[in-house]
């Protein structure tokens, strides 16, 4: 049973204190009972350090090991409320905003901590999508002079899938890679997308009939439509997506970081029907636990590109 509050005044209500903290993520980790990370037995005991002590190993595990949260020089009660006030904004927040509403003593910190949760804003081994999808490119960056059709200098090159939902947009995925090339398209593909699902793109021949996949292809020169017309979906996700790197956060952003931003908007735009700011919180809580620790330096590190 999902468990997670409605409200700011709730979530302050209940998790005023790091023993709530903790037990709130020991639920999430550990749903079936305490297992010890490093032999897999359910049998320990608590520690007045706030550590379970396994019955077997005598190995002492904390609750936040292995997490987004391991190494915090922060008290728990502070993530989460920085959690609430990233997921309860329709739109998210910005480094500086987090910082100004935290009380958070450096910018650095704020941007650290926005950095590691946008990680776990992929579930690890998320569905894929499925059904009719639409996929196209596009670029990020500034306007470019002495270039061609889809030759680039400087912008980003990402890929963007759609699905299908009736006439509107289910979910979708998005991934930046280096080149435009088959086999870009083709990792980005088996991420992304279910086998067997139908894939709408452009005539370009980049494209061109996926191993795996019913391709249907739509020749813009030979419609009367334009290419937003033809694929709506994807058109729309992109539109929103630009209108949201520069609304939220200015537009101030590093291709070396562009697939955390990507990730964040994914999340949102997926869990926009959401009646609940609280499941949203809840969410990013239980995928916090899920995913392995985010160092700084591996932070600033530049991420691998797909399609390299």
């Amino acid at each position: 049973m999902e468990d997670y509050p409605r409200t700011l005044l709730e979530l302050e209500r209940r998790f005023s204190t790091e023993a709530n903290c903790r037990g709130y993520l020991f639920a999430l980790r550990w749903p079936e009972g305490f297992v010890c990370p490093r032999c897999q037995r359910r049998e320990a005991w608590p520690t007045r350090r706030g550590l379970w002590c396994c019955r077997q190993c005598q190995y002492h595990a904390s609750v936040t090991a292995g997490t987004i949260f391991q190494d915090t020089r922060l008290p728990l009660t502070v993530w989460f409320r920085a959690i609430w006030e990233i997921t309860a904004q329709k739109h998210g927040a910005n480094a500086l905003g987090l910082q100004r509403v935290l009380g958070l003593g450096s910018y650095k910190t704020a941007w650290t901590w926005l950095h590691k949760l946008r990680r776990a804003m992929v579930r690890p081994g998320r569905d894929r999508l499925s059904g009719r999808v639409e996929l196209d490119e596009t670029y990020l960056g500034a306007p470019e002079s002495g270039v061609v059709g889809r030759q680039t200098i400087d912008k980003t090159l990402i890929l963007v899938a759609a699905q299908q939902d009736g006439s509107g947009i289910g979910r979708i995925r998005m991934g930046r890679i280096a080149a435009l090339t088959k086999e870009a398209v083709r990792v980005f593909l088996a991420e992304a997308v279910e086998p067997g699902s139908v894939l709408v793109t452009d005539g370009l021949p980049t494209f061109g009939a996926p191993e795996g996949y019913q391709h249907v292809p739509v020749v813009v020169r030979r419609q009367a439509a334009t290419a937003s017309e033809l694929l709506p979906r994807v058109h729309q996700v992109v539109s929103l997506l630009k209108r949201w790197l520069m609304g939220t956060l200015h537009g101030g952003i590093g291709s070396e970081h562009l697939d955390y931003y990507l990730d964040e908007f994914t999340f949102r735009f997926n869990r926009r029907t959401s009646a609940s700011r609280g499941k949203l919180f809840y969410r990013l809580v239980q995928q916090a636990v899920a995913v392995p620790p985010a160092p700084y330096r591996t932070i600033i590190a530049p991420p691998p590109v797909g399609g390299t």
